[in-house]
C-alpha cells in the first residue's frame, strides 16, 4: 500500500511539474465558462443562481476586483481561480479566492495546485491572511483540501445552502493566516 502511494504521489507531481498557472485573459473566456456553466447549474458549491447567464457568469468570475488565473496543461484548461480582497477597506488585507477546476481534471490536484499558487500570490500581493465565507459543508473534497492547505473552520452557518437534492446545509467560513 505505501509503494502505490508513493507512486500515485509521484506521478502527481510530475503532473504538477506540467501544469501552467498564469493570468487569465480575454481569450480564456469561453473556456472559462465551459468548465463554470456546468457547476452553476448543478447548484451544488457555489452560491449562484442556477440560471445565471454565459454574460453574468462571465462578468462575475472577472469583477474588476478579481485578479483571475487559469490552470492548464498543454494549452488545454484544467481550473481557474480568482484572487480578490475579502472586504473593503479594513477589511482589505485579508484575501479571498474563488477555484474551479473542471470536471475532466478532477481528483488530478489541480485545486491544490492553485490554491498553492493563490496562497504564494496573496502573499506577494500583500495580503495577511485568506479567508473562505461560504464552503458548503457538504463539499466534502475542497473541505478536506481546505484544512490540508492550513485553514480552520472558524465559523458554521447552519443550514445557510439551499443544496438542491440535500435540503438545507452548512456553510463554513474557512481562515489561515500567511
Amino acid at each position: 500500500m505505501q509503494q502505490r502511494h508513493r507512486e500515485l504521489r509521484g506521478r502527481a507531481q510530475a503532473l504538477l511539474r506540467l501544469l501552467v498557472i498564469r493570468p487569465a485573459t480575454a481569450a480564456d473566456r469561453d473556456a472559462i465558462w465551459t468548465a463554470l456553466e456546468p457547476v452553476v447549474r448543478a447548484g451544488e458549491v457555489y452560491a449562484l443562481p442556477r440560471e445565471l447567464t454565459r454574460e453574468a457568469g462571465l462578468a462575475y468570475w472577472f469583477s474588476p476586483t478579481h485578479e483571475v488565473y487559469v490552470c492548464e496543461q498543454d494549452r488545454q484548461l484544467l481550473g481557474t481561480y480568482y484572487l480578490r480582497p475579502n472586504q473593503q477597506g479594513a477589511g482589505s488585507h485579508v484575501a479571498n479566492c474563488g477555484y474551479l477546476t473542471s470536471s475532466a481534471a478532477e481528483g488530478r490536484g489541480i485545486a491544490r495546485a492553485m490554491c498553492t499558487h493563490s496562497l504564494a500570490r496573496a502573499r506577494e500581493a500583500g495580503y495577511r491572511a485568506m479567508q473562505f465565507n461560504f464552503v458548503v459543508a457538504t463539499n466534502a473534497r475542497a473541505v478536506a483540501l481546505w484544512t490540508a492547505m492550513g485553514f480552520a473552520t472558524v465559523g458554521r452557518l447552519p443550514g445557510a445552502f439551499a443544496h438542491p437534492t440535500r435540503g438545507d446545509v452548512d456553510a463554513l467560513v474557512m481562515y489561515r493566516t500567511l
